[in-house]
């Protein structure tokens, strides 16, 4: 009952600080907020707490869940880097807010998974398992989620691919630079692509070569057809008819769609004969069974 009590206090003392010390009346306000509306840039300027304020508990509590959140989804095989999909879905968090919120998440069942064990009066190897398990339950699903929105972008980027392709390839026949002809499909697009695109266009404002701009998209977008794409776009300054290799390429990303459309279609044909299969496998069992069975009890009385 003691330590109960003391965790209480902890806890009561811990929150009662974090709430006091966003009250403005309470906690004095940092010269750098001060300062703020007075800087060139006031959105530049990052915000910082006190001591004992939310800024400086989520800076020591960022790195753990990091660290923490890394470990546990290569521990269940999520290899690929979690700032890239971040960064593919067009994601406003970074890797550091992304983990802390999947922690928060774990914790919030944990707590709900003790209180549903103590509540339903579990035996206690039931409680263990539910008290482990809801917490890894809740980090994989939002780990899903983002696999998911990531796996969804690619095979939009895919799909829009063709016809980014070959309007592209209409520009550059028509004398536009590789420069302009991405500022035009950028400022038109509304897809998958077109919002990629302006990423890369953002990125040729800052001084970055169109070419090199591409590959970056590449590597983020992970999309095999977009590497072909860019691999033919860096012969801009290498052949003249530029244009027509972009169209052949066009042809190949979209016979590579169909490709995998009927693929798809071809799945699904199959999948559609399961529950007819199940359906007609088990009343022929007990229609083969019945005298099967009478017929061993005839030989037996016998």
């Amino acid at each position: 009952m003691s330590r109960l009590l003391l965790l209480s206090a902890v806890g009561l003392w811990a929150g009662t600080t974090l709430v006091l010390g966003r009250v403005r009346w309470f906690s004095r306000v940092p010269l750098i907020e001060r300062l703020r509306p007075y800087a060139p840039n006031p959105s530049a300027v990052r915000r910082s707490g006190g001591l004992l304020s939310v800024e400086s508990f989520a800076d020591v509590v960022g790195p753990l869940c990091r660290s923490l959140g890394q470990t546990v989804a290569k521990a269940f095989g999520v290899n690929e880097d979690l700032a890239t999909r971040l960064q593919r879905v067009h994601s406003p968090l970074d890797v550091t807010a992304f983990r802390v919120r999947q922690v928060g998440w774990a914790t919030g069942a944990f707590g709900l998974g003790v209180a549903a064990a103590f509540a339903l009066g579990f035996s206690p190897l039931v409680g263990l398992l539910v008290a482990v398990g809801a917490p890894l339950l809740a980090f994989l699903v939002v780990e899903q989620q983002l696999a998911t929105a990531s796996a969804d972008w690619q095979r939009r980027v895919f799909l829009e691919l063709p016809v980014v392709s070959e309007q592209l390839a209409m520009l550059l026949s028509a004398g536009y630079s590789l420069g302009a002809a991405l500022q035009r499909l950028a400022g038109r697009g509304h897809g998958a692509c077109g919002r990629d695109l302006n990423a890369v266009v953002s990125r040729m404002q800052q001084g970055v070569p169109a070419v090199t701009a591409l590959r970056e998209w590449s590597q983020v977008a992970n999309v095999p057809a977009l590497d072909r794409l860019v691999a033919v776009l860096a012969l801009e300054g290498e052949t003249s008819d530029l244009g027509r290799l972009i169209s052949d390429e066009a042809r190949s990303i979209r016979a590579d769609a169909q490709r995998r459309l009927i693929e798809i279609m071809d799945k699904r044909a199959q999948q559609v004969w399961v529950p007819v299969t199940v359906a007609t496998l088990i009343p022929g069992v007990i229609f083969l069974a019945i005298p099967f069975i009478e017929a061993l009890r005839l030989f037996s009385g016998s």
